[in-house]
């Protein structure tokens, strides 16, 4: 439990942007689950925009500092390369 005033400044301070962040932080989440849902779907045309708008998301996060910015890369570059083996395979 917080004893001076700047800490329990700092708990109320933190927990505002620990609910800030988790919005971002849950919609990036999601955006990445539709994505590799829809690749999963092989709907080609939907799959190049959810991927595109993951990608957006990540970057937001980043930028914003709610995760790592090499994080955020090794997400993207995971779903990407996810993205065109599955459609490589699907053209085979």
């Amino acid at each position: 439990m917080a004893n001076t005033a700047s800490a329990k400044k700092r708990v109320r301070s933190s927990e505002r942007r620990r609910i800030r962040n988790r919005v971002y932080l849950v919609s990036t989440r999601t955006y990445l689950k539709k994505a590799r849902e829809i690749i999963q779907d092989e709907a080609w045309e939907d799959a190049d925009v959810a991927v595109r708008r993951a990608t957006r998301a990540l970057d937001k996060a980043a930028q914003k500092g709610i995760i790592h910015k090499k994080n955020a890369a090794r997400r993207k570059s995971r779903l990407v390369r996810y993205y065109n083996q599955a459609l490589a395979a699907a053209s085979e």
